[in-house]
């Protein structure tokens, strides 16, 4: 029998499968699918970031496809054209736009901004505008020359920050604080025993105040049993009586008046006064004058 798969026939079939899986492996590990019935859409951009074949393309956060091809006008230097191709249940709305998104390790992302129009919707080959936006590489080389500039200023910080730590000054202050801590940590112990000895006394502090609210309320409910109104009648009345008798003493009509206004009676009472005064000197002076005593009932001469 004649053998139709020589040697060197199984090599070529064998080399021939490798290629194959080798070209397939390559477009899967890209992104790539051969078979795919993917949509295909333009990307317009000034400027593609580096942006390759098989790059991703993300529409809200969601991978929807990847870029199949990158066409560059080297005659009329336009706009660089970047075929991707999608998912074809996506609908991309009327007026979306595309960006390039690079980070600092260098992957490059393209992003979908899909416009807020239900109505209309663009077509398979239709061409999305891109938008330059300023990625994170291009934040950081803008902040390279304030960097530069802060650097010799961060020196003279960190040079004075070293004095300031090596002034013995310093030291002592964080010995201070040390101290003050430890302190503190006593304190706080000693804080804790007398909170502890005060929710002892508590409850007998409440019953206290318990106690005592019972007592004013009784205090409250005795006071308002009280006769206000008839109270005040009576002071009322006792008032009105100072009143009359006050009247009666400026009044010099009445027998009161009389004796606090009349001056000649004034007078008469203190020459009554000073005679009585005088009569009673000359009493402890002679008493025999006005005393006549005799144990016979003899009569003095």
């Amino acid at each position: 029998m004649k053998k139709y798969f020589t040697k060197e026939i199984k090599i070529a079939v064998a080399a021939i499968a490798a290629l194959v899986v080798l070209f397939f492996g390559m477009n899967f590990l890209k992104g790539l699918s051969l078979f795919s019935n993917n949509t295909t859409y333009k990307l317009a951009f000034n400027e593609v970031k580096g942006l390759t074949k098989s790059t991703a393309v993300y529409a809200d956060g969601y991978r929807v496809g990847s870029v199949m091809n990158i066409i560059y006008d080297y005659e009329k230097h336009g706009p660089i054209i970047v075929e991707v191709g999608l998912d074809p249940s996506l609908r991309i709305p009327a007026g979306s736009q595309a960006e390039i998104k690079s980070d600092l390790m260098g992957n490059t992302q393209v992003n979908i901004l899909l416009a807020n129009n239900p109505r209309q919707r663009m077509e398979e080959g239709d061409t999305i505008k891109g938008v330059d936006d300023v990625d994170v590489i291009a934040q950081v080389k803008a902040l390279v020359p304030v960097i530069q500039q802060m650097v010799p200023k961060m020196d003279s910080i960190v040079t004075s920050v070293n004095l300031i730590l090596s002034n013995p000054a310093i030291i002592n202050m964080l010995q201070n604080v040390d101290a003050m801590s430890a302190n503190l940590k006593e304190t706080t112990a000693q804080l804790n025993v007398l909170m502890s000895q005060v929710n002892k006394e508590v409850p007998g502090m409440l019953g206290n105040a318990n106690q005592t609210l019972v007592n004013t309320k009784t205090l409250t409910d005795n006071l308002a049993q009280v006769d206000i109104n008839g109270t005040m009648q009576k002071v009322n009345r006792t008032l009105d009586n100072v009143e009359q008798m006050t009247r009666a003493l400026n009044s010099q009509e009445g027998t009161l008046g009389l004796l606090m206004h009349d001056k000649a009676l004034y007078n008469n009472l203190n020459s009554t006064v000073s005679d009585a005064d005088s009569l009673m000197i000359d009493l402890k002076a002679h008493p025999k004058r006005y005393v006549h005593f005799s144990v016979f009932g003899k009569k003095d001469k």
